[in-house]
């Protein structure tokens, strides 16, 4: 049986996001938004779900066609500059990378398509254990949530069009 989403992360808990739907050409390819976080996706552990890409690479084709992967910061960096293929639709948690895959499995996997956690206050990360999201979200737009408010700060920065995840629910939820 999986563990509940819900972890105590005590009251001074704070997730940060934003979400990029205006003024690009295209959302959903990673090495833009990599840049944009000044690369800190290699600091990271990557738990990949619910993803839908289409690479022509058959080797990254094969290994994100699966119910999960599990990569370090520099493979999917890699992955990324061998290939910066459009995702449709993903959750890329990254974690700390003192946590083990198997402590990770412990919990559900996270999805995008039909969950509706990413639009509620206040701000969460899906998984437990992450420290950041980024969620392609049906190619339309891109998601980032994450603990630190830098890494958000500086994904705004790169796309000036993002908005604040927070702004983006209150004004949306009146329409």
């Amino acid at each position: 049986m999986k563990k509940s989403r819900i972890l105590s992360k005590g009251s001074d808990y704070v997730v940060y996001g934003a979400v990029n739907e205006k003024g690009e050409k295209y959302y959903t390819y990673l090495k833009k938004v990599f840049d944009a976080i000044d690369n800190k996706q290699k600091e990271y552990n990557w738990l990949i779900t619910d993803c839908e890409c289409y690479p022509n690479n058959e080797k990254i084709k094969e290994l994100l066609n699966k119910e999960y992967c599990w990569v370090s910061g520099e493979e999917l960096t890699e992955m990324v500059n061998q290939e910066d293929f459009q995702w449709i639709w993903a959750v890329l948690s990254g974690f700390d990378k003192s946590i083990e895959l198997s402590e990770v499995l412990k919990y559900d996997l996270p999805y995008a398509d039909g969950y509706t956690g990413f639009w509620n206050k206040p701000l969460t990360l899906q998984h437990p254990l992450s420290k950041i999201e980024i969620v392609p979200w049906d190619s339309s737009l891109t998601l980032i949530l994450s603990e630190d408010k830098e890494l958000v700060s500086s994904f705004m920065r790169c796309f000036p069009y993002s908005q604040n995840l927070e702004d983006y629910i209150d004004k949306t939820s009146c329409i």
